[in-house]
C-alpha cells in the first residue's frame, strides 16, 4: 500500500447519527463502549439520537469527535492492517491522533477531552468571546490587522483579537473578545478580505483568553501517563514531532491557547514524502483543505464503510 497520512478533524464536523453507516461494525461498537465506560454515559446514544443542540455543546462535541475519529481509525486498521506513515489532528483532532499513535488510550483521552472542553467553556462566559473566519486575505495581513485592532483598544484593555487557525492560504480564523473580533472583521474587510464570517461557537478557542483553561489541562495532563508514540505525530502548536512525554504534555497545554498551524502541518507531512492525506472521522473539511494548501497533494475522507473501501482502493 502507498504511504499515507491520517489527519483527524476538530469541532464543527459533528452531526446526529454520524456513526450510523458503520452499522454494528464490532470495532466501532467496542470504541463506543470504551468511551461510554470512561465518561460514565451512553456515548452511542448521544451520537445516534442527539439532539443536535446537545451535540453542539462543547463539552459533548469534543468527546464525540474524539470517539468518531478513533472509531474510523480502528475500523481501517481492522480491515486493512495498514498503518499511516504519520498522523496529525486539527485542534481537538490532535487527541485522536495521539490515541491512534498509542500515546493515549481512549479511556485516558475521553475524560481529558471533556475536561478540556469544560475548562475552555468556563474560561470565557458565553457571549463574551467570538470567532470569525477571514476569507481571501493573506495570513500575514490578518495577523497585522488583529494586532492593529488590539493596540487600538489600549494597553490595559481586556479586548483582544488574534489569528488562531491557519486553515489554508486564503482562510484564517480569528478569535478573542466579541468587540475586538467585530472590529477586526471591519478592519480586515477594508484591508481586502473577501468575507468575514462569524462562527457559531461558544468560546474563543486557541486565543490567549484560553490560558485559564490551559492551566486546568496542565494539571490533568501532569497526572496522565503517556506512552511512547508508535507513529510520528505532528503537533499543531510547534509543527513538530515529539517523543518525550513532558514535551508532548507541554505542547497540548500550549495548544489550548495557541494557534492551529494547519497549513504548516500539511506542508510538514509532504516534507516526509507523503502525498495522500486521509481525513479520519466525520466530514470532509480537512480533505478539502489539502488541495487548497498544495495542489500536488491528494485529500481523501474516511467516515463509513464506503469511504473506507474507496480509500483502500486508491492507496493499493
Amino acid at each position: 500500500m502507498k504511504s499515507f497520512a491520517f489527519v483527524f478533524p476538530g469541532q464543527g464536523s459533528q452531526s446526529v447519527g454520524m456513526l450510523g453507516a458503520w452499522g454494528d461494525h464490532p470495532v466501532v461498537a467496542q470504541t463506543l463502549q470504551e468511551a461510554s465506560d470512561a465518561l460514565h454515559e451512553d456515548v452511542a446514544r448521544l451520537i445516534q439520537e442527539g439532539p443536535k443542540e446537545a451535540l453542539a455543546l462543547t463539552t459533548n462535541t469534543q468527546p464525540v469527535m474524539l470517539v468518531a475519529g478513533v472509531a474510523a481509525y480502528r475500523a481501517w486498521m481492522a480491515e486493512t492492517g495498514a498503518a499511516p506513515a504519520v498522523v496529525a489532528g486539527h485542534s481537538l483532532g490532535e487527541y485522536s491522533a495521539l490515541v491512534a499513535a498509542g500515546v493515549l488510550s481512549l479511556a485516558q483521552a475521553a475524560p481529558l477531552v471533556r475536561l478540556r472542553a469544560q475548562a475552555m467553556q468556563d474560561a470565557v462566559p458565553v457571549g463574551v468571546g467570538a470567532m470569525a473566519a477571514i476569507l481571501g486575505l493573506d495570513a500575514s495581513k490578518v495577523i497585522a490587522g488583529c494586532a492593529e485592532v488590539t493596540r487600538a483598544f489600549g494597553p490595559n484593555s481586556a479586548e483582544v483579537v488574534e489569528a488562531v487557525n491557519f486553515n489554508d492560504p486564503a482562510q484564517t480564523v480569528i478569535a478573542g473578545s466579541k468587540a475586538a473580533v467585530d472590529k477586526a472583521c471591519e478592519v480586515l474587510k477594508a484591508a481586502g478580505a473577501k468575507r468575514a464570517l462569524p462562527l457559531p461557537v461558544s468560546a474563543p478557542f486557541h486565543s490567549s483568553l484560553m490560558k485559564p483553561a490551559a492551566e486546568k489541562l496542565k494539571a490533568a495532563l501532569a497526572a496522565t501517563v503517556l506512552a511512547a508514540p508508535q507513529i510520528p505525530v505532528i503537533n499543531n502548536i510547534d509543527v513538530a514531532v515529539e517523543v518525550d512525554a513532558d514535551r508532548i504534555r507541554d505542547a497540548l497545554v500550549r495548544q489550548a491557547f495557541g494557534p492551529v498551524r494547519w497549513v504548516e502541518c500539511v506542508t510538514a507531512i509532504k516534507a516526509r514524502g507523503v502525498t495522500t492525506l486521509v481525513e479520519c472521522g466525520p466530514g470532509k473539511v480537512l480533505a478539502g483543505l489539502v488541495r487548497r494548501i498544495d495542489a500536488e497533494l491528494t485529500g481523501l475522507a474516511l467516515f463509513d464503510p464506503a469511504t473506507l473501501a474507496e480509500a483502500r482502493g486508491i492507496l493499493q
